[in-house]
């Protein structure tokens, strides 16, 4: 069994508070990167916690609420191995579930979970209880009350967006403030950011990629919203591509800019929820320093264009 969890090791928290961290979650030598993402995570988010169990059978019991993130059953990220997993209560009351990469436990305090094969979990602790109406299963692939929503990072009609926990009943089943989930395929989504004041938290939990699946990303948004200043010196250095792998967990600070690209498939994860009017659209500048500065080909900077003409707020 792999714990990602602190240790003696002292990093410089305020210096990648504004940065994008990718860490795989596959790689058993991934410890130090997963502890630089949790550091940071918890000093900009006060009562969250998260960590990785690798391998693992239990989830044990814990004074407060866990939502847990099926990422590898059997040592591998494949939708067609299968798990029996068993929440257990505090007076020893039962519910089981198949469970398949891609669902989600509930964990209400006191509760704990027993699989009957080793699993991969991205567990998060989170300081608000769920509702009672919240189950402790969610299964974005079985659950009938989970269908394709387009939008957001996928707006093809035909897109496989299935919305796990909201933030608004007009948009999902199942509604919870303090963490919201989707699972998505993105092919080509708008570049934008959430603001560090009323924004959120974002994680990418890579489950499934094409060759060439990428995330964009710009840690310099403010001189992006600003593109009448930029100068061609500068263009190079305000975006930043990464290419993709299972099990890459990306994490995407309040106020860094992303673009998700060429399929890849990722449960993405906001803390707090979603709230609305907190998705800010950057094509239109990014097209805008692309126009002043004449920029063609690989010298222009890459934006959606379908999301340029105007600001895009969200």
């Amino acid at each position: 069994m792999a714990l990602f969890l602190i240790s003696g090791i002292e990093h410089d928290a305020q210096a990648q508070q504004n940065k994008v961290q990718i860490v795989n979650l596959s790689n058993g030598e991934a410890e130090e990167n997963f502890y630089s993402i949790r550091r940071v995570f918890k000093e900009q988010n006060p009562g969250y916690d998260m960590t990785y169990l690798s391998g693992v059978q239990q989830v044990e019991a814990q004074d407060y609420t866990q939502v847990v993130f099926v990422q590898e059953i059997e040592g591998i990220t494949n939708q067609d191995v299968e798990a029996q997993a068993t929440v257990i209560g505090n007076s020893d009351s039962q519910e089981e579930s198949e469970a398949i990469v891609g669902d989600i436990f509930i964990l209400n305090g006191g509760e704990m979970m027993q699989s009957d094969v080793e699993m991969g979990l991205l567990v998060f602790k989170v300081p608000e209880e769920p509702g009672s109406d919240l189950p402790s299963f969610i299964r974005p692939d079985w659950d009938p009350n989970i269908t394709d929503v387009p939008g957001g990072c996928a707006t093809d009609i035909d897109a496989y967006r299935r919305i796990l926990l909201t933030w608004q009943k007009d948009v999902g089943e199942y509604i919870y403030h303090a963490l919201n989930a989707h699972r998505v395929r993105i092919y080509d989504s708008f570049s934008h950011y959430h603001p560090k004041e009323g924004g959120f938290d974002e994680f990418y939990l890579v489950q499934m990629v094409k060759p060439g699946a990428k995330i964009i990303t710009s840690e310099r948004v403010e001189k992006i919203t600003r593109p009448g200043e930029v100068k061609k010196s500068e263009v190079d250095k305000l975006v930043r591509e990464y290419e993709l792998e299972v099990g890459d967990l990306v994490y995407l600070p309040r106020g860094v800019m992303h673009r998700g690209l060429d399929g890849v498939l990722a449960q993405v994860i906001t803390v707090p929820g979603f709230i609305p009017g907190s998705e800010i659209g950057v094509d239109h500048h990014l097209r805008a320093i692309n126009e002043r500065l004449n920029l063609e080909g690989e010298e222009a900077l890459p934006y959606n264009e379908e999301h340029s003409d105007e600001a895009v707020i969200r």
